[in-house]
């Protein structure tokens, strides 16, 4: 069949009987990949003004930190800077310079202090990570749900071909065009969480980068104002 005849054939099909998602099948794939689509776009605007909001009162904090008398004074502060991953690292690790100070008035067990800043920092990073796997899932999957449907799709418009006797592409086409509906639906569901999950892992690296610094210059500032 030449190219000029294919092209006159798909202009016959009418794009309405291709938005026209009679079949069962197609309904529940799409339906499928509509949900999985409505979640991620959930996720994934919730976690930009998440980001934007841990960003922005991260800076905020560590002005804060290093302006402070002491690390006493943001202690009493800290709940102001709540939204800061940096204000939960603070408190892992003051509330173990507070236990050591109570017990021998100095910094006792500098590793100590080093364990619970790293669970600060474990804590806010899985946090961050909240969610990521629906969005992994979603980049991953989708695509071969939309492929489930149009295969079947395809196998179904076929099958109407051999039962009607026409060999007509006139008569597939539309079942055809259909079924590839499903495969367009899974990739409009695939791409933007691939983007999103890509997106949010290098800010969650960035945000760890932070806190791992952070938790140094804590240490070097417990270790200036007590005696170890």
């Amino acid at each position: 069949m030449t190219l000029p005849h294919w092209n006159a054939v798909l202009l016959q099909v009418n794009f309405s009987e291709l938005t026209d998602l009679s079949d069962p099948v197609l309904i529940v794939v799409v339906g499928i990949l509509l949900i999985f689509s409505l979640l991620s776009f959930t996720i994934i605007f919730s976690k930009l003004g998440g980001f934007r909001r841990a960003r922005r009162a991260n800076l905020r904090f560590l002005r804060a930190f290093r302006k402070s008398a002491g690390l006493d004074a943001i202690a009493g502060a800290v709940e102001q800077f709540r939204a800061a991953p940096l204000a939960t690292v603070f408190d892992f690790g003051y509330s173990e310079l507070s236990r050591q100070k109570a017990s021998r008035s100095k910094l006792t067990n500098l590793m100590a202090l080093e364990r619970s800043l790293q669970m600060g920092i474990s804590e806010e990073i899985t946090r961050l990570e909240r969610n990521m796997n629906w969005l992994a899932t979603t980049a991953a999957v989708c695509p071969f749900i939309g492929l489930f449907g149009t295969v079947l799709g395809i196998i179904e418009a076929f099958n109407g071909l051999g039962t009607a006797g026409s060999t007509s592409l006139r008569a597939v086409g539309p079942g055809i065009s259909k079924a590839l509906l499903a495969t367009a639906f899974g990739l409009g569901a695939a791409i933007p969480a691939a983007i999103a999950y890509n997106y949010f892992s290098n800010g969650i690296k960035e945000i760890g980068q932070r806190l791992e610094d952070f938790a140094l210059e804590f240490l070097n500032v417990a270790e200036r104002t007590l005696d170890t």
